[in-house]
């Protein structure tokens, strides 16, 4: 679905245009065009290719979709992959965002996202001195924008660590927590997964040989690239405390089973010691001492009390009950 086809001229809108006309604009030397389409066709994806010259190989990746975060140069053009990540009802949502970017267009297609670009727009076309430098500009706030999205999810994700880790130490259910902290697990990978791919990727447009379509916002795409540093930082931290929380839930419920087997192992000591007392005397010989003294019963009695009482004094103090 077409979403936008604008046309710029020195930082400023020009006309809005339809998909046909791109070609006229494309060849002005001073105007670029932005077109922004969401969960595009494969009819719209060639009607775009003829319009730009796309190369058929970017243009089947993003036919194709769920590819690798990357930054391809395609002679004096480039095709970034980015993904999206969303927190929706407490699962996390992945899509992707295509950019095809060449010296006077711009073409973003955005697959599985909610959350549309419409304010990147309005915030390039308030700053017509920044957007003067055209697609370059349009690209690095494209991307600035996809990457500051993920910093509210990374933040949700180490508060729900967070309640997670109170109710290891509160009388919850072990399987629960474990189930919850491998699935939080999950989710950090798939951040992880977004971001990682992508910090390798934008550090060559800024450093080294920069595609000439990225030439002169060495600056911005820097700031870019210290963002993804943070967030990788941040999962890789997040990752340790899911680890070190995952150990100690998984010790805790060793100390919980071992708390059991003491009070089990009492329990049964306390009913052991009658039962082998009555069992001597249940043996019904002949010449038993105190078989026919009149206080027997009660001496025997007396006696499982006794030691019964002085085992659970001994298990009370040892903390086994």
């Amino acid at each position: 679905m077409l979403v936008n086809c604008v046309v710029y001229q020195e930082g400023r809108v020009l006309a809005e245009i339809g998909p046909s006309q791109i070609s006229t604009y494309v060849s002005r030397p001073e105007c670029f065009v932005w077109v922004a389409l969401r969960d595009a066709t494969d009819d719209e994806l060639r009607e775009m290719q003829e319009e730009f010259g796309l190369h058929e190989l970017a243009v089947e990746d993003a036919r194709h979709g769920h590819q690798r975060p990357k930054i391809e140069e395609y002679g004096d053009s480039l095709f970034v992959v980015l993904q999206t990540v969303e927190v929706n009802a407490e699962a996390i949502h992945t899509g992707e965002l295509h950019i095809f970017v060449g010296r006077n267009y711009v073409l973003s297609v955005r697959n599985r996202t909610e959350r549309g670009l419409q304010d990147v727009r309005k915030r390039t076309e308030r700053e017509p001195e920044l957007l003067r430098h055209g697609s370059s500009y349009v690209l690095y706030a494209l991307m600035d924008a996809v990457v500051d999205r993920y910093f509210p999810v990374l933040d949700a994700l180490e508060t729900e660590l967070e309640t997670i880790e109170r109710k290891i130490f509160a009388e919850t259910s072990p399987r629960a927590n474990i189930e919850a902290l491998y699935s939080l697990k999950q989710q950090l990978m798939t951040l992880k997964h977004a971001v990682g791919p992508l910090l390798e990727a934008v550090g060559r447009l800024f450093g080294g040989r920069v595609p000439s379509v990225c030439a002169g916002m060495g600056d911005y795409f820097r700031d870019i690239y210290d963002h993804l540093v943070r967030l990788n930082q941040g999962i890789d931290s997040n990752r340790e405390m899911l680890t070190t929380a995952i150990s100690v839930n998984l010790s805790l419920i060793t100390l919980q089973e071992g708390e059991v087997t003491k009070r089990l192992a009492a329990y049964g000591a306390l009913v052991a010691v009658p039962t082998m007392i009555g069992g001597i005397y249940g043996m019904n010989f002949q010449y038993m001492p105190e078989l026919h003294w009149e206080f027997g019963y009660p001496l025997a009695l007396a006696l499982m009390f006794g030691i019964d009482a002085f085992l659970f004094w001994r298990f009370r103090r040892a903390r086994w009950l």
